[in-house]
Parts: structure tokens; C-alpha cells; sequence
């Protein structure tokens, strides 16, 4: 939002309270007839709206109120309403002059005055103007209780502004260049894991659009050279002449969700393309096969609503999504300050009913721009509801290890100014933050900037894995379904699909240990892995690991991630995630039958490493028995350290001679 359009919320407010410029009682400051007169000729040129450019003739209210002032240079109102008509030019700064200079010749003006100077002060950033405004406001036993509320967040907001600028980070914003930005505005940037390719979104002409000669497109940059190449249309299939935009990527790129808004004209919620929805502004998604993206598709109930939802953002693990909602109380009118963040989670049934975040979150004013990022932890949204430099500032929350959300910490000055940012995007490896500005010196009203973030607001570190899955026989791509999983604790980390065209998958990284790694495809055998990150293959695009998949068939499989106590064979709780999708293998292919086989290292008497080994076999056979597979197409046996496959001259081989097989037969 410009500074002017915050002034004009406030002019609204004051006006509810104030008589001083309406002119109701006709007590005026001045008892000069004339300069009376003047005034009353600018009231009514400034109150009589012409329907096509919306506004009242402001060239002649000022030619009378320059006669009211010259007839009386201490006229308080004649001064009010001369801010008032600079300010509906646009010009603010003259907005203040003659606020200013009406209480240098006035020792008695309203007190409403001072609210209003004050909200005009912060706008512009002068918070020490502002502070001394709102201070002899609130102090006043005159004031008007409902104003109060807004003169105390002034007041809140300029003392934590003063500090802040006496703080000052050493983060220098840089403007991405002419390959994103360009005159039109450019804001909501989203990119994939890797940091390769940027989402955003963009005004522009389209003599086409439904309501007007601009609309919202979806443009794609992909990152050459450590530069941002020239910016194009994402897809024929997305864009349309209605607005589109807020785009996220899903962790792996294979999926984006963004927002589609309908004309409003004909009250069917008609979005373009035949595109049909709930509300103002539905969420919708599209999946990306090969090259190319699908048709959308509305997320429907409950995450769309005859309300207005937008600005989403999808969870790593593809669990949760988040978004924005805006109460819309009927179709010409939404209250912009009931605007929220919600999130939903997918079920088995679909999407839940979305939810709040908390109240420590969640203000009573304006809370929009929300990103979860990869870690899945870190919150970053923009609010004017907490502490800040004055309008929408951007704000940074911790999830806690009992699942709530720390309160959170505005990112400071110079990222946080007076006018309003948002859009904060935040890469993988929290180094980088992606947002949105009308600072001076860009390309036009918004362009994006990235920045480096200070170590207090980065998130928790991640990385990430990519590859390609395909047939070992034939290389012809596989769109196998993978899961990657924390074995320390078996929770699921992430689950992606590879992309239908050419296989490829990408998926975030904890930076943690002991990591189980699964994909499957319907036909093809189960392939089982279990790393450390430190054993990937690290290279300039990330963790590299290629996953070559066979047709069921005869052969002999490790199952990596099938864990025993040392010399025991009760199944450890690790182990159940493998089991898992070993049990869904043989209930996808059930004409399959396979033989469990354990195996030891040569460590320990050779009988009671025979026995031990069969024993860990019949315990899978066991537990898959009891899931549900039937025990005809189940064997086991115990091989001990018969059937090495490296020697066992170190630690590192012993562990690989300690496993269990799958044989299917």
C-alpha cells in the first residue's frame, strides 16, 4: 500500500469523529464573512464529486480557500480542508505543510487535528513527529476513545520505528534487474529448491482483460550465470485475460498452487477458460508433466469459500498448506483489515477445514504474504497488526516443539520502512530473501529485490536432493512416487512424485542424519535406501542421486532399512517405514511370491549367527503375515555369514554383510 492510501484509511476514520471540515455546525474559527464565504465555495467544489474521475473539483477549491487564507491567515479550517485537497492530489507532503501551518497560527485548534497530522506523519516516516502528534493526543482527556486504539499503535509503532533506525541492519536490498523487473509491477516471488527458477507475478496491459486495460499473468525466470534471464509467460494453460497470480512451488517444482480471480461482473464466479469457483478469489493448482503445465484445477471446499482466498504456500512434505483469507461480508465490500492466515491439512478424505493460526499471529488488522519455509518450521508473513516501522512490515515465527508458534520478530530496518512490504519469499538454504518493494531507484511501482538475511531470522538449514528415475533396462523415465523419511524418529520428511515427462524429482533436505529413502512404482521393485547426507554425491546443483528402477522379477533385493539390536531380532521401530512399503509391494503385485533371507557378519560363533539370521528373517515374515500378506507367499531362511558380499576386514563391510534380502521368485 503507498503512503497515501494508508492517509486516506485514516482521513476515513477521522471523519467519522470530526465536524471540523464538514461543516456541519458552522462555527467556525473565523468571523471574517468573506473568508467564510471563500471556505464554503471550496467545501462544496471539494464535496461535489464528478462520476468520471471520482473526485471534486479540487482546482477550485484551492483558488477559494488561497482567497479564504488571504482574507484570514489564521482560518484553522480553511488550512484542514487545503491538506485535505493536497492530499486527494496525491501530494501528502503538502497534506502536511498545511496542517503544519495551520497550528503555527492557531493556539487552539481541535485535538482531532494532532490525530490526523500525526497519521499523516507516519506515513511519510517522520516518527518523531508522529510520536509527539499521537503523545498530545492520547494524553488529552478530550479524546475520542475509539481513536485511542489507532493513536496507541502509532505510538507503539514509532517508538519500535526509532529504535529500529538507530539498529540498522547492514542488509542492502538488490534489485534483480530488468530479466524480472520491469515498469509494470512485479511482486509475489516463488522459487524452486534448488534456486533456479523464479515464479512471480505481474501487471500488465491486456486490452482483452474483463474489468479494466490490466490484469495479473504468472511469469517464470530461470537463473543463468548467477543472473535472472529475461522473464516470460508461464504457461497458455495458467494465463488468461482474468488475474492469476501468487504462485508457490511444491518442494519438488512439480506442482504450483496460485490465485484466480473472477470479473465480479456477472456474479458467477466466472474466472476465465470456463473456469468456475466459489469466491472473489479461488486457489488453484496445476501440475507440471514435462515441459509443460496441466489445466487447473480449483481446490474447491473447505480451502475455497465464498470468501477471498489467496497468497498460498505449500509445506515441504506437501502435508500442510497455508494461505490467506479475506472475509468478504457481500460482493462490493470487503473489510481489508479481516484478512488472516489459515492453514489446512491433507487427509486420507482430502483437505481439513482450514484453521487460524493463533492469536499471537493473527491480529484484529491485517495479516497477508505468508511463506512456510522448506525447514518447515520458519513462518514468514506481513502484517500491520505487530509493532512496526507503520503499515504492512514483515514479520518472522519459530515453530516450538509442542507445535505452537513463537510471537513473532519484525526483520528491521532497512528491509521494514514506512511504506508497506510484503511478498517475502525465503530460498532453501535460508541465505537469500526474495520480496517485493516501491523503494526508489527500481524499474517501476514494485520490482522484487533479494537480500541477505541476518542469522537471527534464518530459517532452520536444509538442502536438497534431485535425480532422475528411470527403467535400468530401457532409461525410458519412470514417475515413481518417493518418501523420504527421519529414522530416528519415522516421521515422513517429504513425498513427491517424479515428473510424468521425464522422471526428474527434487526433494528438501533436512540437515540431519540417518535418512530413509523409498520409491515405488506400480510393476517395478521396491527401491530401498538409507544415507547420511555426508555420503551423497554434493555437487554446484545440490545433492545428486540418480534412481534406476527394475521390473518385478526374479532377482535379489537388500532391504536397507530393516534394523535389529545387536544379536537380537526384534524388529526395530526404524524398521517399520521399509515394512511398510515392502507390504504395499506385495499387496500392489499379488501374484508375487518372495523369500526373506537373513544374513550376519563373521563376527561371533557361526551357529548362533545361522540361528540369529533366521530368526530376523521370520520376524519380517512375521509382521508381514500379520499385515495382511498371506503366509503362502512368504518363506524365510537364515544364511548367517555364509553369503558375504564384501569381506568383513571393516566396520563399514561388516554393515553391509549385516542384512536382510528380498528374493523374489
Amino acid at each position: 500500500m503507498m503512503p497515501l492510501l494508508k492517509y486516506i484509511l485514516i482521513f476515513l476514520l477521522f471523519c467519522q469523529f470530526s465536524s471540523c471540515t464538514v461543516a456541519q455546525t458552522r462555527l467556525y474559527s473565523s468571523t471574517n464573512k468573506k473568508a467564510i464565504k471563500n471556505y464554503e465555495k471550496a467545501l462544496m467544489c471539494f464535496n461535489t464529486i464528478n462520476p468520471v474521475s471520482g473526485k471534486g473539483d479540487l482546482k477550485g477549491a484551492e483558488q477559494y480557500l488561497k482567497k479564504a487564507i488571504g482574507k484570514d491567515s489564521s482560518f484553522h479550517e480553511a488550512y484542514s480542508l487545503y491538506s485535505n485537497v493536497a492530499l486527494e492530489k496525491g501530494d501528502i507532503e503538502n497534506g502536511i505543510y498545511y496542517r503544519k501551518k495551520m497550528m503555527e497560527k492557531n493556539t487552539n485548534v481541535p485535538l482531532v487535528e494532532y490525530y490526523f497530522l500525526a497519521g499523516m506523519q507516519m506515513a511519510t516516516g517522520d516518527y518523531k513527529g508522529c510520536l509527539r502528534n499521537a503523545r498530545k493526543y492520547s494524553e488529552s482527556p478530550l479524546a475520542n476513545k475509539n481513536a485511542l486504539i489507532n493513536i496507541n499503535r502509532m505510538i507503539e509503532n514509532c517508538v519500535f520505528a526509532l529504535k529500529a533506525l538507530e539498529n540498522k541492519s547492514d542488509l542492502e536490498p538488490i534489485n534483480l534487474g530488468d530479466g524480472v523487473n520491469s515498469a509494470m509491477p512485479e511482486y509475489f516471488p516463488s522459487v524452486t529448491a534448488d534456486d533456479s527458477t523464479l515464479l512471480f507475478t505481474r501487471m500488465i496491459n491486456d486490452e482483452h482483460a474483463p474489468l479494466g486495460t490490466k490484469q495479473e499473468d504468472i511469469f517464470v525466470s530461470q537463473r543463468v550465470d548467477d543472473q535472472w534471464i529475461d522473464g516470460f509467460s508461464i504457461s497458455d494453460n495458467i494465463n488468461s485475460s482474468y488475474n492469476e497470480g501468487a504462485p508457490t512451488f511444491s518442494s519438488d517444482g512439480q506442482y504450483i498452487i496460485f490465485v484466480g480471480c473472477e470479473t465480479g461482473a456477472k456474479g458467477d464466479y466466472e474466472y476465465g477458460y470456463g473456469r468456475k469457483g466459489y469466491g472473489s478469489c479461488d486457489l488453484f493448482y496445476s501440475q507440471k508433466i514435462g515441459d509443460e503445465w496441466s489445466s487447473p484445477v480449483n481446490l474447491g471446499p473447505p480451502i475455497n469459500s465464498r470468501h477471498w482466498e489467496t497468497q498460498p504456500s505449500f509445506s515441504s512434505d506437501g502435508k500442510t498448506l497455508y494461505f490467506v483469507r479475506g472475509l468478504t461480508y457481500d460482493r462490493q465490500r470487503r473489510n481489508p483489515d479481516d484478512q488472516d492466515i489459515f492453514y489446512s491439512e491433507i487427509t486420507p478424505d482430502g483437505w481439513s477445514k482450514p484453521k487460524r493460526l493463533p492469536k499471537n499471529i493473527n491480529t484484529p488488522f491485517r495479516e497477508e504474504s505468508v511463506q512456510i519455509h522448506p525447514d518447515g518450521k520458519t513462518l514468514y508473513f506481513s502484517s500491520n497488526g505487530h509493532p512496526g516501522m507503520g503499515g504492512l512490515d514483515i514479520f518472522m515465527s519459530r515453530k516450538q516443539v509442542d507445535g505452537s508458534w513463537s510471537n513473532p520478530i519484525n526483520l528491521g530496518y532497512p528491509l521494514n520502512t514506512y511504506v508497506d512490504e510484503n511478498s517475502l519469499l525465503v530460498s532453501s538454504d535460508g541465505e537469500l530473501g526474495y520480496f517485493a518493494s516501491n523503494r526508489e531507484g527500481g524499474y517501476g511501482s514494485l520490482d522484487i529485490y533479494s537480500f541477505k538475511l541476518d542469522s537471527n531470522v534464518m530459517p532452520l538449514p536444509i538442502t536438497f536432493l534431485k535425480g532422475l528415475t528411470y527403467d535400468e533396462e530401457t532409461n525410458k523415465p519412470i514417475p515413481a512416487h518417493f518418501q523420504l523419511t527421519a529414522l530416528n524418529t519415522g516421521n515422513v520428511i517429504s513425498e513427491i512424485n517424479a515428473n510424468q515427462g521425464d522422471g526428474s524429482f527434487l526433494i528438501t533436505l533436512p540437515q540431519q542424519n540417518d535418512l530413509a529413502f523409498h520409491a515405488e512404482y506400480e510393476g517395478y521393485v521396491l527401491v530401498s535406501k538409507n544415507f547420511t547426507i555426508d555420503q551423497l554425491e554434493l555437487t554446484d546443483e545440490g545433492y545428486l542421486l540418480d534412481i534406476p528402477m527394475s521390473k518385478i522379477k526374479p532377482g535379489t533385493f537388500v532391504l536397507e532399512n530393516i534394523f535389529f539390536e545387536v544379536n537380537k531380532f526384534e524388529l526395530q521401530p526404524a524398521s517399520i517405514t521399509e515394512l511398510e512399503k515392502v507390504y504395499k509391494m506385495l499387496d500392489l503385485n499379488k501374484d508375487i511370491e518372495v523369500e526373506i533371507s537373513g544374513h550376519t557378519d563373521s563376527d561371533g560363533n557361526d551357529q548362533d549367527n545361522m540361528v540369529l539370521s533366521k530368526n530376523r528373517a521370520q520376524a519380517v515374515v512375521d509382521w508381514l503375515v500379520e499385515k495382511g500378506i498371506s503366509s503362502s507367499r512368504l518363506s524365510f531362511k537364515g544364511y548367517g555369514e555364509t553369503k558375504p558380499i564384501v569381506d568383513n576386514s571393516s566396520k563399514e563391510n561388516k554393515a553391509k554383510n549385516r542384512r536382510t534380502e528380498l528374493t523374489i521368485k
